[in-house]
């Protein structure tokens, strides 16, 4: 029987769980300072971490906020991201979540953020809702994530190769079809910024693939790259393998509104 698209979420970051606690990409992103300096958290707050992953957002934002509830769809995962943050703070809550259908009171909230995440999530429309649901008026969104680019060819030529590298892959929407979804949600752009992230390619397709053969399917997948595609995503390669690659991510800081 194929399994469900969160099945294969919960299987592929159940078994790479402490791959995200360590990865530099997720652990060292310049976006984390962002977040305090965006946000301006008061120890008055209560705020959400969706999809928390290796924990990073939580343990950035808990010296800030009252409290943190710090959430997950793996159950592994966030067994693992307590673990190594235990001990460190005694303001965080974890919480086994679907971001789709968070098991919260509506207007919990002071402020929530989501982190390289929602590509993984198969209904992006109902985890926005799920977001603006739960934040009180006047509360605060942001969400930081790979985004497709506008042009069709580039986005599809994007989207598989992450497809082909973690199959818990759903899809990276362009930043204009998430806009939209905020809008319609009530929640206002405060402020956002287009950012470029470049990957160390070979620790970044030993994160999830699970064979050599997967392995050398994304890398031939890259190398066939046309001109547009390989100068689009930057793709470099030395002696024939390749080395980095870039692609585009977007965070951007919302408001809930009265809508």
């Amino acid at each position: 029987m194929e399994k469900t698209p969160k099945q294969k979420v919960k299987e592929v970051f159940g078994k790479n769980a402490d791959k995200y606690v360590t990865s530099n990409s997720h652990a060292k992103g310049d976006d984390l300072p962002l977040i305090v300096e965006w946000l301006q958290p008061k120890k008055t707050w209560t705020v959400l971490d969706i999809a928390t992953g290796g924990g990073h957002v939580t343990k950035t934002l808990a010296p800030h906020a009252g409290t943190v509830f710090s959430t997950d769809l793996t159950e592994e995962m966030l067994e693992n991201t307590a673990k190594h943050l235990r001990g460190s703070f005694d303001n965080i809550q974890y919480v086994v979540a679907d971001a789709e259908a968070l098991p919260f009171l509506k207007e919990s909230f002071d402020a929530a953020v989501c982190r390289i995440a929602p590509h993984h999530f198969p209904h992006p429309d109902r985890f926005i809702k799920e977001a603006a649901r739960v934040l009180k008026k006047g509360g605060k969104f942001i969400l930081i994530d790979n985004v497709a680019p506008a042009d069709q060819e580039l986005a599809e030529f994007m989207n598989t190769t992450e497809k082909l590298r973690d199959d818990s892959h759903s899809r990276c929407l362009p930043k204009e079809e998430w806009a939209n979804l905020l809008e319609q949600n009530g929640l206002v752009e405060l402020k956002s910024a287009d950012r470029k992230k470049t990957f160390d390619y070979p620790s970044w397709v030993a994160r999830t693939v699970e064979s050599e053969a997967q392995m050398e399917q994304v890398s031939l997948h890259l190398l066939s790259a046309d001109e547009k595609a390989t100068e689009y995503f930057s793709i470099e390669t030395s002696a024939g393998k390749i080395q980095t690659f870039t692609i585009d991510e977007w965070m951007a800081l919302y408001e809930k509104t009265d809508h």
